[in-house]
């Protein structure tokens, strides 16, 4: 009701504001210009609020009807047209340098903020302004990967959502049969881990005593999930999805309930991208299913691993890999041939899980970060690697990208912070012996891992 209260007050001070603008009667050259920069910098000139959130809302309606090749021209505009005044700049640094005093050094701080930032602050206050500019950061996203000049702007862009973003707007919510089905049909959609084949296969992930569902959502994006994760409650630690995804059985008593597992993590919202809630989510979730299940005792994920096939692709190829024994090179290059798992797959688990296992431990980013995306995030979390799960995925997507590999992090409550801490500072790779005596340290580090 207050959300709908506020986004109805909005609307009025929008068409006010139309009303306003219509009334104009300066000369036509004074008029609003039907070019969309100059709309945005009549915007930051600053009239009264009707009329700005009116300017603001004709913006984003023009912005939305242009084409890819004018979006990227309208971004190209932010960039060159909407920085810093650097006049502006220089007078607040001189002015520093003058008298360095607390309100000077905020003078600067002031000045070098890109004038973009305001314009999007200003966007915001349009009725419907927070979901059209992450809409609008989706687009910038598929001009990125061909225009490096475009840079600044997104980094404006992700400065502002975390902040509009904070935890402390988000509200969980669980989500189960009872949620509205607007709500379900998005989950639906967004799901981006293991597929999601209709409605009954959607019951059977959300509706049973030892499933669950929780997403975190946004005051300005009302029933439009931010991120999701599916939850199943278990005896043991689980090697493998089927049977999470499929089980059609008894649902496990709570009083035999020991292991929270966290199979699926969703982000619903592209336009997001880089703006971390996702460990939040998982913390929150913990705490909501401990109150209800006072006597759980382990919290892990079952988690595909993305970028595992590509890898080893790539290594295949190098003559001289550290990455496998050279007698293991046969072996590996057989799960590249298709249907690989029909024959005898069990001779080439060792090597595989050798290969896996070195994936994890020592195959970097520039900046000394594992190379998978997931692994980073729950390493960055404080989670453990766990184990390394043998033909646990067996859908197309997952042979297709880690050969059927899936992976457990271990959420140990006492050892988080701790874990955190090793991987933030010298981006250790936190994990069990299980994993670690798969592969022998290379001479050239002997710090990559703590068993």
């Amino acid at each position: 009701m207050n959300n709908s209260f506020f986004g109805d007050m909005l609307q009025t001070i929008a068409d006010r504001g139309r009303a306003l603008m219509a009334r104009d009667r300066r000369p036509p050259s004074e008029q609003l210009s039907a070019n969309l920069i100059d709309l945005c910098e009549q915007l930051l000139s600053g009239r009264g609020e009707a009329s700005g959130v009116a300017l603001a809302s004709e913006i984003l309606a023009r912005y939305g009807e242009l084409t890819s090749g004018s979006r990227i021209a309208f971004f190209e505009s932010l960039a060159s047209k909407f920085g810093p005044d650097h006049k502006r700049l220089e007078v607040a640094i001189e002015t520093w340098r003058a008298g360095p005093t607390d309100v000077t050094a905020a003078g600067v701080h002031k000045a070098a903020e890109p004038r973009r930032q305001e314009l999007l602050r200003r966007l915001n206050l349009a009725p419907g302004g927070t979901a059209a500019l992450v809409r609008m950061r989706e687009h910038l996203l598929d001009a990125l990967g061909r225009r490096d000049d475009l840079t600044a702007v997104d980094r404006d862009f992700v400065a502002l959502f975390s902040s509009w973003f904070n935890r402390g707007f988000l509200v969980l919510r669980r989500i189960d049969w009872s949620t509205p089905a607007s709500i379900l049909e998005r989950i639906i959609r967004y799901e981006a881990v293991h597929r999601i084949n209709g409605w009954d296969d959607l019951r059977r992930r959300i509706d049973p005593p030892d499933r669950r569902c929780y997403a975190f959502f946004h005051p300005a994006l009302v029933d439009d999930p931010l991120i999701f994760v599916e939850v199943a409650l278990t005896r043991e630690i689980p090697g493998a999805i089927d049977p999470i995804l499929t089980f059609n059985g008894q649902p496990l008593d709570s009083r035999e309930t020991t292991t929270a597992v966290f199979y699926s993590i969703s982000n619903c919202q592209r336009g997001l991208a880089g703006v971390s809630f996702g460990n939040f989510l998982i913390k929150q979730v913990a705490e909501e299913i401990a109150r209800e299940y006072p006597k759980l005792t382990r919290y892990v994920t079952l988690s595909p691993v993305p970028g595992f096939a590509a890898w080893l692709r790539r290594e295949l190829s190098a003559e001289n890999s550290k990455a496998f024994k050279p007698e293991d090179r046969d072996a590996l290059t057989q799960v590249e041939t298709a249907g690989w798992w029909r024959g005898d797959p069990e001779s080439l688990k060792d090597p595989v899980l050798r290969a896996a296992a070195w994936y994890f431990l020592y195959a970097k980013t520039r900046n000394g970060a594992p190379i998978d995306p997931v692994a980073r995030f729950h390493l960055g979390n404080g989670a453990r690697l766990e184990r390394i799960n043998w033909l646990a995925d067996m859908s197309e997507n997952g042979l297709g990208q880690s050969h059927g590999l899936m992976v457990n992090y271990l959420y140990e409550l006492a050892d988080i912070e701790k874990n955190h801490e090793a991987f933030a500072q010298q981006r250790t790779v936190v994990a069990s012996s299980q994993v670690t005596r798969l592969v022998k340290a290379p001479a050239f580090d002997l710090t990559s891992f703590v068993g």
